[in-house]
């Protein structure tokens, strides 16, 4: 007589390998985007090279989205599902943003605050990797909030940097034009920031509902 197994934890491990390819290229992503401004050379290359990793990162999205309309029963609720999916496709789209940007409107030289923003989304992206992979692990979920903890308070550092760097775009001798362009730049990268901090606010509520 055959025997059937049931568990209340769907073990359907394809969304979290799809959660792994998303954060795997948003860390790829956050660093050419540091490369890009530590390295300003070859602009056009990087930028479409970005462009090709966000094109990727949606159709992994894309894919997740499929995924649940397509499962009975998934590992985590629905919304949560959509909602990280979602929020890490923000981020890669901010960070290709900030790139194009920064091609399109021909700029020069960067900025050490725009250096010094991206750095913060890297190391946001990268505490992102990490979690990602501790939440296919029910019995270690907890871990998680000691890397959203570091994802937020990297998030406050780049609200502090972005004001500053905001406020000195007035301070010196700046034409409008590079004020505009420069202003919109900061402002996709704080995008990046505050949506990784928004991956980092689901991770908690999956914790919290799970571990």
């Amino acid at each position: 007589m055959p025997s059937f197994r049931f568990s209340i934890f769907p073990r359907n491990g394809r969304f979290y390998d799809l959660f792994a390819d998303a954060a795997q290229l948003l860390i790829r992503g956050s660093e050419m985007t540091c490369d890009l401004l530590a390295h300003f050379e070859n602009v056009d290359m990087k930028t479409k090279r970005i462009q090709e990793l966000e094109d990727e990162a949606d159709n992994v999205t894309h894919t997740i989205y499929t995924l649940m309309n397509q499962t009975f029963v998934t590992p985590l609720d629905r919304e949560d599902i959509a909602a990280l999916a979602q929020r890490m496709d923000d981020v890669m789209d901010y960070l290709e943003g900030t790139t194009t940007s920064i091609q399109m409107y021909g700029i020069d030289t960067p900025t050490d605050a725009a250096r010094g923003l991206a750095d913060l989304a890297r190391l946001q992206c990268v505490q992102i990797g990490k979690a990602i992979d501790v939440l296919r692990h029910r019995r270690k979920l907890r871990d998680i909030l000691a890397l959203t903890r570091e994802i937020n308070r990297l998030e406050n550092e780049g609200d502090q940097l972005y004001l500053r760097a905001t406020a000195e775009l007035f301070d010196g001798e700046r034409s409008v034009v590079d004020i505009i362009k420069w202003r919109e730049i900061y402002e996709q990268l704080e995008e990046a920031l505050d949506s990784c901090e928004d991956v980092a606010n689901i991770l908690e509520a999956i914790v919290l509902k799970h571990g």
